[in-house]
């Protein structure tokens, strides 16, 4: 939903992930609530593989979270591999139930840290 990009905060010398919704989607509000309701899960969760939420800012009409940056792979990398383009769509299967598996461990994981889904 959003767009993220690798940034320095000058001030604390470190290297942060910076996500920002798009104006073309901020206009709505449903989307908007969402993107609040990300910052607000974010926060209240702590886990080594779970990014820190440093900041929630809005500034000329750009909405942003300041997050940790992870080093590392992208969820796409850990679930499917890096299979070529045109190979895909011949195991989407594969993919299918690695990622089924990736929701439920984390939406297991949320529900034992107290996060409601609904």
């Amino acid at each position: 939903m959003g767009e993220v990009y690798k940034a320095k905060d000058t001030r604390l010398d470190r290297t942060v992930a910076i996500k920002v919704l798009p104006s073309h989607v901020s206009d709505d509000p449903a989307l908007r609530e969402r993107f609040d309701r990300e910052a607000r899960t974010i926060a209240s969760l702590n886990h080594p593989h779970i990014c820190t939420l440093h900041d929630v800012g809005h500034r000329d009409g750009t909405d942003y979270l300041v997050l940790e940056y992870l080093e590392g792979q992208t969820l796409a990398d850990i679930q499917c591999g890096r299979l070529p383009t045109n190979s895909r769509k011949h195991h989407p299967a594969r993919c299918r139930r690695r990622n089924e598996q990736l929701n439920l461990d984390v939406t297991n994981h949320c529900r034992r840290s107290g996060v409601r889904f609904g």
